[in-house]
């Protein structure tokens, strides 16, 4: 009788658990090896675990992170499936899972097609995105149902790609609905991670997964849009472009004076063209110069008595001290008018 009973003692399974060692394990089925699950049997589930037993393809009872002893009391949906009416413990055979419910990090996603998106300023243009990203199971049952189904090892590689592909549209959207400006795009990739997290994950709640986080690393314009930012940016430096023109050819001249083989043709280009440049200026610089030193010509008349020239509207001469005569003199250019004129024989100006 002994002998009977080692046998079949050695063909129940009294002892329950699942030591993950794996990075990347969504669902793990326990093995059972043929044998059946004592009644009074120990199941242990540890943090970030849930154990699920299905009889028969159909979802029963659910343990959550903890000690568990096997009974028909904390089994009520096993009992009923089981038909257990009258509490009788006996051995049973059912699939047990382990879901694995601890966030899985550092994911990477990026668009492997450029993404359109209307920009005010630069119109219809096409950017490129990555970033990395972590999600969890959030429900098993609904995950179980939904995506692994019955088999035996479920990884992350399987739900990858769908979640990949479920970022990058929903990222689209995003950036087009929060009207951010391309040039803003790189100030605004914080805001922008979290605008998209709460745009993306009810689109994964239906699989029973949750996203934890999902950063955007960079935003890539095109080309062309890349250079025309560059241009805006050197004119802003340069500023005042007459100015810049100036130093530009006064450094040639530096330059070529610098150069010791004057016989060089290249060299001696470069010297004529920023001389010329300099000349041209300098001529420019003194002629603005002399026009704004040059003195406006005072009006002018004769003295009555030794007809030496005085300033216009004088009352003595400066030669004679001879007291002048009010006269009439031409508003416009100045000349002594003959008395009752109309108009000044020299400009023509009606007095």
């Amino acid at each position: 009788m002994g002998i009977i009973k080692n046998i079949v003692t050695s063909q129940l399974i009294d002892v329950i658990e699942w030591k993950d060692d794996s990075r990347d394990t969504m669902v793990y089925r326990y093995d059972m090896n043929n044998k059946e699950i004592m009644m009074g049997a120990q199941l242990t589930v540890r943090e970030s675990q849930v154990a699920v037993f299905v009889n028969e393809g159909q979802l029963a009872d659910i343990f959550q992170p903890g000690r568990h002893e096997l009974t028909t009391s904390n089994m009520p949906i096993m009992t009923a499936l089981k038909s257990w009416k009258y509490g009788f413990n006996s051995p049973f055979k059912s699939d047990l899972y382990f879901i694995n419910t601890r966030q899985f990090l550092d994911l990477k996603w990026g668009t492997s097609n450029p993404v359109m998106m209307r920009d005010s300023e630069f119109g219809m243009i096409r950017i490129r995105a990555f970033g990395i990203y972590s999600f969890k199971v959030a429900d098993p049952t609904v995950f179980l149902k939904e995506v692994f189904g019955t088999s035996g090892l479920f990884t992350v590689d399987g739900v990858e790609g769908q979640i990949k592909r479920t970022l990058v549209s929903g990222l689209s959207d995003a950036i087009a609905e929060s009207k951010i400006p391309a040039l803003d795009l790189a100030a605004n990739y914080e805001e922008l991670s979290q605008y998209a997290l709460k745009t993306l994950n009810p689109k994964i709640e239906a699989l029973g997964l949750t996203l934890c986080s999902f950063i955007i690393e960079n935003i890539s314009l095109p080309e062309e849009v890349e250079k025309s930012i560059d241009k805006r940016t050197s004119m802003g430096v340069v500023g005042d472009l007459n100015k810049y023109a100036q130093y530009q050819a006064a450094e040639a001249m530096r330059e070529a004076a610098n150069n010791p083989g004057g016989g060089n043709m290249a060299g001696m280009g470069v010297g004529m063209g920023a001389g010329a440049a300099m000349g041209q200026m300098f001529a420019q610089s003194m002629s603005a110069n002399h026009t704004a030193q040059q003195p406006v010509p005072a009006a002018q008349a004769a003295c009555t008595a030794c007809g030496k020239p005085i300033a216009a509207g004088s009352r003595f001469c400066p030669e004679c001290g001879t007291p002048q005569t009010a006269t009439a003199f031409c508003s416009g250019c100045g000349v002594q008018l003959t008395p009752g004129a109309k108009f000044c024989p020299a400009c023509g100006q009606q007095q």
